[in-house]
């Protein structure tokens, strides 16, 4: 695909139930977190971040994570993807490697942000992700390796392209098969975007599939979506009503919608093979759960109706 030109079909990972269900203050009973899992898995969505095993302690809001995976009843051809922070997340998640197909790992590019995230260097973060990501692909699991803060630090400010994508080399050579790029606290311009996932499918190479994670902090996340589009990037995060945020600093808000995200490529012509309709009926339940109107512009206004 050249540069400019728009696919004609691209892939969304749903992360609400990890991403987003982790940033509120309550936490969601497991009964309605299993009932929303089970609807967002019967919407077309393919690829569904399910739940994390950080420690219960640290993030208490997924303890619930083996009788969430237990739960689901996932239909055939819809994968469930676990969040790994350490070795000992990794040997928790594997007691029930039967529960998911996917792990994602992570670090930062900034070394302030991944300190206050995990409490280590980058270094450090990157040596143990060397040692965690063999052991999840010998278990059979597929890996994705997401670089957060990858398009700026709320505590450093600029991020240099060359460190992110040196750490993208690194993780994909310690056995990452799909690196994510995530703008964490929404920071990211789409000139930005358009240039850096350009240099990044140059630098990784075709082998290696690259997926864009966008918040809407400051109201662009769509727009360095399209960016990302055009620049040949055909892997999208998104979160169900714009659930989600960053623990670390206060003010970074939700994910970019994924029913605003789906709902745009659509009008563009680019399939998802994505349920518009049944994802803001999602929306919608969740919305119930947690009894407050939610970020989502599509679940407001309603999808675009060109018959009227």
């Amino acid at each position: 695909m050249s540069a400019g030109t728009l696919p004609a079909r691209v892939e969304i990972r749903e992360v609400g139930p990890r991403d987003g269900f982790q940033n509120e203050p309550e936490v969601i009973a497991t009964a309605d977190k299993i009932r929303l899992i089970d609807q967002l898995m019967r919407t077309g969505l393919r690829r569904i971040e399910v739940t994390s095993f950080v420690r219960p302690d640290v993030l208490p809001q997924l303890a619930d994570n083996t009788e969430v995976l237990a739960g689901i009843d996932p239909p055939a051809g819809v994968s469930r993807s676990v969040l790994i922070p350490n070795e000992r997340g990794l040997d928790n998640a594997l007691a029930v490697a039967e529960l998911f197909d996917e792990c994602g790992v992570f670090l930062s590019a900034s070394e302030t942000h991944n300190k206050r995230n995990v409490n280590r260097t980058i270094a450090e973060s990157l040596e143990g992700l060397k040692a965690v990501i063999p052991r999840a692909l010998e278990a059979g699991k597929k890996v994705e390796a997401v670089i957060a803060t990858s398009f700026g630090c709320p505590y450093e400010g600029h991020v240099p392209q060359e460190r992110v994508l040196e750490l993208a080399v690194a993780l994909r050579d310690a056995g990452a098969t799909e690196l994510g790029f995530g703008d964490t606290t929404g920071m990211a311009n789409p000139l930005q975007v358009r240039g850096f996932f350009a240099a990044a499918r140059e630098a990784l190479g075709p082998e290696v599939e690259v997926t864009a994670h966008f918040h809407n902090t400051r109201g662009q996340g769509l727009a360095n979506a399209l960016a990302a589009l055009e620049a040949g990037c055909t892997s999208f995060e998104s979160s169900f009503g714009e659930l989600g945020g960053c623990p670390v600093p206060k003010g970074a808000t939700g994910n970019i919608a994924s029913e605003d995200l789906i709902s745009m490529l659509h009008e563009m012509g680019v399939d998802t093979g994505i349920d518009l309709g049944k994802l803001l009926d999602c929306s919608r339940a969740v919305a119930e759960v947690l009894g407050r109107p939610l970020g989502s512009h599509t679940l407001v206004a309603g999808p675009v109706d060109w018959h009227r």
